[in-house]
């Protein structure tokens, strides 16, 4: 990944190395409630709603290539359940673990790589810069990670009905009488025949009264 660009301190989730110096075994031990990101979840399945709170666990320690950053997310979710379509909440809790990299880590006695290599590995790391890092796209990959990819109000919800969409759970007794394909072909045969001997029946009564009018 690039360098950040022009963090802002202000953000929420910008988070300031300074008191640590760069001493490594160094510890500082952050709390925060933010509000939520935009999107921040499973988009259209199940996430964090727009500015619920969220509340951040951090652990900061100094190491020589960077700051390793161990942390909790808790908040709720709302999403929706894929079997009965009804709304759900639940208690959401997301650990990550992190290394934030100093820009000049190589130049700190780490053995440089190749320079492709070095641009590949780059592109899969996260940098602190001027101090500050984002921890945004590493709690948005937690908690993703951390949330049901298929969501259920309800471990053994029964769903909708198949031929009538009503929700099971609101009627466990529901069912449709079910017609056998096979009988069905039979009753229509029949209703043929019975039209058929109806049509016979009105024809011969048509020559009787034919006749006796004679």
């Amino acid at each position: 990944m690039a360098l950040n660009a022009r963090l802002d301190h202000r953000n929420p989730l910008v988070f300031d190395t300074h008191e640590l110096g760069r001493r490594p075994g160094a510890l500082q031990r952050l709390t925060r409630e933010i509000d939520a990101p935009k999107d921040l979840g499973i988009l259209g399945v199940i996430g964090v709603p727009l500015g619920a709170p969220v509340e951040l666990e951090l652990r900061l320690e100094s190491v020589m290539e960077g700051v390793l950053v161990t942390g909790t997310a808790r908040a709720q979710a709302e999403g929706e359940c894929v079997r009965c379509l009804e709304p759900l909440e639940l208690d959401l809790e997301a650990e990550f673990q992190e290394m934030f990299s100093y820009p000049d880590a190589d130049d700190r006695g780490r053995v440089k790589a190749e320079p492709a290599d070095d641009a590949e590995e780059d592109e899969d790391r996260l940098f602190i810069e001027d101090g500050l890092f984002d921890l945004e796209p590493v709690l948005r990959d937690a908690v993703v990670l951390a949330l049901p990819m298929q969501p259920v109000c309800q471990d053994d919800c029964p769903g909708l009905c198949s031929q009538c969409g009503e929700r099971l759970a609101d009627d466990p007794g529901h069912h449709h009488d079910a017609a056998d394909i096979r009988w069905a072909a039979l009753q229509g045969l029949a209703g043929s025949l019975e039209d058929g001997e109806k049509d016979e029946m009105s024809g011969a009564e048509a020559g009787v009264d034919e006749k006796q009018e004679k």
